[in-house]
């Protein structure tokens, strides 16, 4: 290993500018003659636009569906039979389908001036009855989100396995439905948007907070008729994306036709009430699943029927089926079973619409197989560990190709599971039951375990059906004059730190030193094309790409060295920020020099390629890696207040070869911490009019510092034999495992009390609910 380079804890490159206060974000950018923008939404969930009037005055000021000719839809199409397509105009046309839906912009000098202005255009809504609950939205005769359709299905999916011999022989059954909330992103920084037209290029430049500049290029291209050519996205830093950001937004649209359009720069800058309101959800499931187990609580089968509520429009380019095809698709999770019966339902609601979040759907199927594992060992009269323990795939038959065709590269799943119980010391957690709490409390341990499919290759995007499949991510790196070395990637950072980990790849793979590397990411017009940052694929591909790019220029600094230090190019090694040829050693600087200045120094046979390289870069089986992780959490419970307190929380994870451990750890305990929110705070409700219950941080309660333990962190590296330097994605994985830890946890400590949690988050209120159902439930049993 190079001294910084893979896994080295290097201090991250971006760190000194972000603590000092020398970010620069969307809302940092000005420029001459710039206007804000300010939209005008809807206050309905559902209804027939009648009019828009524009106020006297000012109509120069206001722009509708009607001013934006040539302003395609987002289409957002699956190419899965029976999916079901949604114009999703970029303002308003014909019908509002959710509170929040943009319907007019308008423009002013100040913000503030422009939300006046929005404020005084008129509207003349017919309200429409909005359907809310997903289940009720499958029901005949409930309102229709799209009138052509017929129903609100989106699409349905079906895995057809033969459950029923399994269900007529099989000793145990147990069945549940379960629920989890739906949610906010809530990244540091809202989305927010800058363009103008470039008169010297050509081009119209849109600056925005995104995960996916080049996407973001051809979803502009294909919404405004402008060839990709006149397009440039550039993404300055961005204060966190979540997947919020990885989508194509119709805010982006109206601020780059005005910029187009009106040959003057125009901003807009996402406020927390929009983004509550209007921004993007995602996470509402509901489950009936049913699992057939031997005596022992062996896993033999599992039937299940998965609705998702995935609001009223299909986002491009991820489309609207997304999360349910990933609920089916990784339901059975990190065991071993092989009956397997699923059916899928993506269902139009009056909400907004569905984004892809951190974890995409994982955080709901590893809830619900995870109270599945659980509840089998209650019914059974077992441990929930040891139960887990024998369900999960085994070291010894790795790889393994799940129930679902889902190819387990490497790992040892029961191990992580050990090295978490020993983390929180579970034996004196059982003996702190035994005894009992001084204040009362119930204390209770709960455990989860994961997979996560990272880094997802054409193959599986391909049989999505998505607009955008992607391919082979590209990179490139190139020696400067001075011998510094530059990296250009299409992918961008949204917090992951790529800056210094594709740095580390490069300082692995040249011997530069780690100082001498500067990185470019994202940027359209400086980087070769890339779909972006998602799905824990930044390190496995760009990383990837940096290494075989790295490779190349390798070859050919040792080609030009060997001929001014006179010696075989066999005997030539970059290490420790020179190159040496046994005790004899020239700098990166010296090859830089004679390539760009000195060409007389060039021997005869030099690459004439040059000292830049770009290169593409997959995994050799493009399915996808998998990294796994165990999360256990210990609680205790006030049952007077319901409330819960994180007493101690333990990470275990398997991401391959780590490149920089402490990113590794930081992207675990910033996930986890969303996990906890998932699990015990965070919900965007609604009422029975489809209106936002949570418009405000006063009613959406984020997690904080007092509500977070000190996390202790356990590791293990298996490498992939499939990706360069046997790496694993990470971004993901520790906002998957917490809300099955934790409410088994909650059910563990008050199992004695007949509670049984099915629904997240796990409110006070719901948790008092259960009690006094458990109760009522033992007075009648009692009475009877």
């Amino acid at each position: 290993m190079a001294k910084d380079g893979i896994g080295a804890r290097v201090i991250r490159k971006e760190d000194e500018r972000h603590l000092h206060g020398r970010g620069r974000f969307v809302s940092d950018i000005a420029m001459p003659g710039l206007l804000d923008v300010a939209f005008r939404r809807s206050a309905v969930a559902h209804g027939r636009i009648r009019g828009i009037t524009k106020p006297a005055g000012l109509e120069d000021r206001v722009f509708t569906a009607a001013d934006l000719t040539g302003v395609n839809p987002i289409l957002a199409n699956s190419g899965i039979p029976g999916f079901k397509t949604s114009n999703y105009p970029a303002l308003a046309t014909d019908k509002v389908r959710f509170v929040g839906e943009c319907i007019a912009m308008c423009i002013a000098p100040t913000r503030a001036e422009a939300e006046d202005v929005a404020e005084a255009v008129g509207l003349d809504i017919e309200e429409l009855p909005a359907v809310v609950d997903s289940l009720d939205a499958r029901r005949p005769g409930s309102p229709l989100v799209h009138d052509e359709w017929g129903d609100n299905l989106f699409l349905t999916t079906a895995v057809n396995g033969d459950i029923d011999d399994l269900a007529k022989t099989a000793p145990v059954k147990v069945s549940r439905e379960l629920t989890t909330g739906r949610q906010c992103m809530h990244p540091m920084e809202g989305k927010g948007v800058l363009a103008y037209w470039d008169f010297q290029a050509g081009q119209l430049v849109v600056y925005t907070s995104t995960q996916v500049p080049h996407m973001i290029r051809t979803g502009l291209s294909e919404t405004l008729g402008l060839d990709q050519a006149k397009i440039r996205v550039i993404p300055p830093d961005v204060g966190g994306g979540f997947g919020y950001k990885c989508v194509l937004q119709p805010e982006e649209i109206c601020v780059a036709w005005l910029a187009m359009t009106q040959r003057r720069p125009f901003r807009w800058i996402e406020d927390r009430r929009e983004h509550l309101t209007a921004g993007a959800n995602s996470r509402e499931h509901h489950y009936k699943l049913t699992a057939y187990a031997d005596e022992r609580g062996r896993l033999l089968g599992l039937d299940a029927e998965v609705t998702v509520s995935v609001g009223a429009y299909s986002v491009w380019p991820f489309t609207a089926c997304l999360e349910a095809a990933q609920a089916g698709g990784n339901l059975p999770g990190p065991y071993d079973f092989r009956v397997y019966r699923c059916k899928t339902f993506s269902v139009a609601t009056n909400k907004p619409p569905f984004t892809p979040y951190r974890g995409v759907a994982r955080p709901g199927v590893c809830f619900a197989i995870e109270l599945m594992i659980d509840a089998i060992a209650r019914e059974v009269g077992r441990d929930p560990m040891d139960v887990r323990a024998e369900n999960l795939v085994q070291a010894a038959q790795m790889p393994y190709t799940n129930v679902t065709g889902k190819h387990y590269d490497s790992g040892d799943y029961p191990e992580s599971l050990r090295m978490a119980a020993g983390l929180i010391d579970v034996a004196g957690v059982r003996k702190r039951q035994a005894s009992g709490e001084p204040d009362g409390r119930r204390i209770g341990v709960g455990f989860s375990t994961f997979t996560e499919q990272s880094a997802h290759g054409t193959k599986v995007f391909a049989s999505w059906g998505i607009p955008l499949v992607p391919g082979y991510e590209q990179a490139t790196v190139r020696l400067t004059p001075d011998g510094s070395l530059e990296i250009r990637a299409g992918i961008h950072t949204i917090g992951q730190g790529l800056e210094t980990t594709l740095s580390q790849v490069a300082v692995e793979e040249l011997g530069i030193a780690f100082d001498a590397v500067r990185v470019t990411l994202g940027d359209t017009a400086s980087t070769p094309y890339s779909t972006g940052a998602y799905a824990s694929r930044g390190m496995v591909m760009a990383g990837g790409a940096v290494s075989r790019a790295s490779i190349e220029l390798a070859r050919r600094i040792r080609r030009i060295a060997a001929h001014l230090m006179q010696c075989s190019e066999d005997s030539v090694e970059l290490k420790d920020g020179a190159i040496y040829s046994g005790k004899a050693s020239i700098s990166f600087a010296d090859v830089g020099k004679a390539w760009y200045l000195r060409p007389e120094q060039l021997p005869d046979n030099v690459d004439t390629m040059g000292l830049e390289v770009t290169e593409g870069y997959k995994p050799k089986v493009d399915s996808g890696v998998f990294t796994y992780s165990t999360h256990a959490a210990v609680v205790a419970v006030d049952e007077d207040t319901g409330q819960v307190e994180l007493l101690d929380y333990a990470v275990v994870d398997d991401c391959g070869r780590m490149v920089n451990p402490m990113i590794v750890d930081g992207q675990l305990i910033g996930g986890a911490v969303q996990g906890i929110g998932t699990a015990l705070f965070e919900e965007s409700p609604y009422d029975v009019h489809g209106q936002p219950l949570a418009s405000t941080l006063q009613d959406y309660t984020l997690p904080g510092a007092f509500e977070v333990p000190r996390m202790k962190m356990g590791h293990i590296e298996s490498p992939s034999p499939y990706s360069a330097h046997g790496m694993k994605g990470v971004g993901e994985g520790g906002a998957i495992a917490p809300p099955g830890a934790i409410v088994n946890a909650i059910n563990d400590a008050l199992k004695d009390r007949g509670v049984e949690l099915t629904r997240i988050p796990a409110t006070p209120e719901r948790i008092l609910e259960a009690l006094i159902r458990a109760e009522e439930k033992a007075a009648s049993e009692a009475v009877a």
